[in-house]
């Protein structure tokens, strides 16, 4: 899997995200211990989770 960066995610709308969380899970989920594969799809999971939280958050 491609990394999804923090520069990525905050360009792409909240559903887009949360298609992008679901490839990321499901790579992280078939790839190989130890991988390239896995380390990709594990930090873009960090990455649009802290967008994603981001976005939940109340404004002051």
């Amino acid at each position: 899997m491609r990394l999804v960066t923090r520069f990525e995610a905050a360009i792409r709308t909240t559903a887009e995200l949360h298609g992008l969380y679901k490839e990321a899970f499901n790579a992280a989920a078939t790839a190989k211990p130890g991988s390239q594969e896995l380390a990709n799809a594990l930090q873009s999971l960090r990455n649009i989770e802290a967008e994603l939280a981001v976005r939940a958050a109340p404004e002051p």
